[in-house]
């Protein structure tokens, strides 16, 4: 007989001593540097803190961008560009992937020289999909016509609300109701400033759904759902890669020169707009959301520097590349429909993050659309390259750039 088991209980607390007995009961298995040397400044960054992982990081630039200033007008949540300004801007890249600094480099480089990128901020919300389950699809129906009328009713409803786990923050902007069999699917999309705002935007949703819905839809729910899986949290959808919603919908542009594209690339722009071609039609044939070349590898890249919340890198990256020859050149550009990018709050208050989001003055409040941009700008740099890498005969520059640099054996 195979005696039973004590289940240990693992301490879960930040605490000097907690972090203390982890580490202990760790000793042995792990090299002791991982532990470093002083935990406190990451005690608040997550449960469990045992050590620290550490992610070499290059800076690469400057790039040149002409950014857009951008403000919310109240009280519909309109993005408005209020200026534009021209800024050079060097970018930090937290990764282990070689070649990859270099390839988004040399992208940025054929873009200055060509006259730099031009972004945009098209819009701005983050929404929450909540369900309420009725008793039929006749009282969903009427509890959605009920719901989508209350829209004014519930915006001033929250905005009064002077409960302190209640964010002021997370603004209601819109309310849209989806209904199939029983089900009311309500998506409640917020603005909330300069952070992401996943928590924010919960805190209201729930609020929103037990407090106004439960209590005052004429015909009660039998049961609310905070999240009915209709969202874009964390997961591919198509809603919100055609539609925007779920983070900063962001372009950015450019347009090459064909003396950058021949000397800093080394490739033509028939040979990119040949890739273009069949990378659409591939990626039509598989399905794909967008066509894209490797969005995910910058986003990822600048999200681990900056602190931001890796599991958005997925659906940060949905993205839609296009190229076009114009006169002289080829204009190229990349539209990121659900950007989840902050610059407070979360990860960038750890110190490194802070750091890495002064370098591109995006570090505190007033700074996520400018943020949003120099991402935007970035993935463009790397697509432009791989891209030229891909589209060489053979595609040999993509293959000599990952044997060299790659770390093969």
């Amino acid at each position: 007989m195979v005696p039973a088991m004590e289940l240990r209980r693992w301490p879960r607390k930040n605490d000097e001593r907690s972090i203390k007995a982890r580490q202990e009961a760790l000793d042995g298995r792990l090299d002791r540097e991982v532990f470093g040397d002083d935990l406190t400044p990451w005690a608040k960054a997550q449960e469990a803190l045992t050590g620290l992982t550490v992610i070499p990081t290059a800076v690469i630039g400057p790039l040149t961008i002409s950014l857009g200033e951008y403000e919310l007008e109240e009280p519909e949540g309109t993005l408005v560009e209020r200026g534009r300004s021209t800024d050079e801007v060097f970018v930090p890249l937290a990764h282990t992937e070689g070649s990859m600094s270099d390839s988004l480099y040399r992208g940025a480089r054929a873009a200055t020289e060509s006259g730099g990128f031009r972004t945009e901020v098209l819009r701005d919300r983050i929404t929450r999909a909540s369900c309420f389950i009725c008793r039929s699809a006749a009282e969903a129906a009427g509890l959605a016509r009920w719901i989508e009328d209350q829209a004014p009713a519930t915006r001033r409803w929250l905005a009064e609300k002077d409960e302190s786990w209640v964010s002021r923050f997370a603004k209601l902007r819109e309310v849209e109701t989806h209904v199939v069999g029983p089900m009311c699917h309500v998506m409640w999309a917020f603005t909330t400033g300069d952070a992401v705002g996943a928590n924010m935007m919960t805190r209201n949703a729930y609020a929103l759904n037990m407090g106004f819905v439960m209590e005052h839809a004429p015909v009660k729910p039998e049961r609310a759902m905070l999240e009915g899986n209709m969202g874009g949290d964390k997961k591919l959808s198509h809603r919100y890669f055609e539609r925007g919603g779920h983070g900063k919908t962001v372009i950015a542009e450019t347009t090459l020169t064909e003396d950058a594209v021949r000397r800093v690339l080394r490739t033509t722009v028939e040979d990119l707009l040949e890739l273009s071609w069949a990378g659409t039609h591939g990626a039509v044939a598989s399905g794909m959301l967008g066509v894209a070349f490797t969005p995910a590898t910058a986003i990822a890249a600048i999200f681990a520097a900056t602190g931001q919340d890796l599991g958005m890198v997925g659906t940060s990256s949905m993205a839609q590349g296009t190229g076009r020859k114009v006169e002289g050149g080829l204009n190229a550009a990349i539209r990121l429909p659900g950007l989840e990018v902050a610059t407070v709050g979360g990860g960038t208050t750890l110190p490194y993050a802070r750091s890495w989001l002064s370098l591109m003055d995006c570090a505190g409040p007033g700074k996520v659309y400018r943020f949003a941009q120099i991402v935007a700008a970035a993935t463009l740099a790397l697509e432009i390259s791989a891209s030229a890498a891909m589209a060489t005969s053979g595609s040999e520059n993509f293959f000599k750039a990952h044997f060299e640099r790659g770390g093969l054996r």
